[in-house]
């Protein structure tokens, strides 16, 4: 079906951006798989096409006119390659809103031109080894110290955790006020106290670094907290909607490339054996219609947001329809192509080992489902 959620000027970006994986990122991914990050000319080449820039004002480095939907294109893209740049989106999608939306003027200029540019990576520090997904059970401290805090804790499962030079880390600054004791604050990695702990080993997603992050008696001064004391909770809560639209994004655009992997190497095979059997026509004539419909609700929801419409249910429920789609059709390409596709080498047996984690991160499935009855008032 035709998709009308991007214009020209949209497509032309897109070109770019094509242009820019197949050229200079294609030819090395698979050593970035071996190394488990890209390399740090990566970001800056990123900088120097404007995706780091999306969304961000022209007087910090951003890229003129660009929206999230630019964003959404350079998933598109990554994933139409079996490129897994999750880091990227981390950056760009997922913590680049919290220095736009809460930071001063001058933590603007201190800290937007470092990121659009690539001289700064960054990460999201929340998760914990005892909280899961209970922001309330957070253990990480920042004392309050005059004009500084002085933070002891841990943080697990940090997608640019090796390669961060910026941290967005969620503390607690009240331990007995609950969500209303958490604060975020802007951590530099050259600091002292902080250190970075085990390079987490993955099934999948090779390329996108996770690590443990640890500080120890770590100061920090209050002018890098971002907005108010204890209102870290409800600041992350704001950009959920857009968190989960983007994994939902990347699960959609993971989907179609698998499907379009399989056809391509059943067209293939069809030249050595004939045509393919009534089973495989019907698998990928289903996965065809899945991913249609997939397609179809992403756009819409990236319609939405755009609008400043989606809301976070919306958001749930596009998250929960397009992870699980992601899986389904990665498992029934493999089962199509069988053992022979059953590898880190083939793409759809890549796509199959990356695309189980889109069910967990960001919010559960069950967690998905939560959210979508209590909207539907159950």
């Amino acid at each position: 079906m035709r998709r009308t959620v991007y214009t020209p000027e949209h497509e032309a970006f897109r070109v770019s951006v094509r242009r820019f994986f197949e050229t200079e990122v294609v030819p090395e991914y698979l050593s970035w798989e071996a190394t488990g990050t890209p390399p740090r000319w990566f970001w800056k080449r990123c900088g120097e096409l404007g995706i780091l820039g999306i969304g961000v004002p022209d007087a910090y480095g951003g890229k003129p006119g660009a929206t999230f939907k630019h964003s959404a294109i350079v998933t598109e893209e990554a994933q139409r390659l079996g490129l897994t740049l999750g880091g990227l989106r981390v950056q760009t999608d997922i913590c680049m809103p919290y220095f736009l939306e809460y930071g001063t003027a001058e933590q603007h200029e201190a800290w937007l031109p470092r990121l659009t540019s690539g001289d700064a990576v960054c990460a999201l520090a929340m998760s914990e080894p005892a909280a899961g997904s209970d922001m309330k059970a957070m253990a990480t401290r920042a004392r309050r110290d005059g004009d500084y805090y002085v933070v002891d804790g841990g943080k697990t499962f940090i997608t640019n955790g090796l390669s961060a030079d910026l941290v967005v880390l969620a503390v607690k600054t009240d331990p007995e006020a609950g969500r209303r004791g958490i604060s975020l604050l802007v951590v530099e990695a050259a600091s002292d106290g902080f250190e970075r702990g085990r390079k987490l080993e993955k099934i999948g997603l090779r390329t996108q670094d996770l690590s443990e992050l640890f500080f120890t008696d770590m100061v920090v001064p209050a002018s890098s907290r971002l907005g108010d004391e204890g209102r870290g909770f409800e600041y992350m809560t704001n950009n959920l909607a857009q968190e989960r639209l983007s994994i939902a994004l990347n699960a959609q655009a993971a989907a179609v490339a698998a499907l379009d992997q399989t056809v391509a190497a059943v067209q293939r095979r069809t030249q050595d054996e004939g045509a393919p059997d009534q089973a495989t026509k019907f698998a990928l004539a289903g996965c065809h219609a899945d991913v249609a419909a997939g397609q179809a609700l992403a756009d819409r929801a990236l319609d939405a947001h755009e609008q400043r419409d989606l809301d976070p249910a919306d958001a749930a429920a596009v998250k929960l329809f397009c992870t699980e789609l992601q899986g389904t059709v990665a498992d029934r390409c493999l089962q199509v192509l069988g053992a022979a596709a059953y590898n880190r080498v083939d793409p759809v047996g890549r796509a199959f080992a990356d695309a189980r984690v889109s069910r967990i991160y960001g919010g559960s499935t069950e967690i998905m489902k939560v959210i979508v009855a209590k909207a539907m008032g159950l």
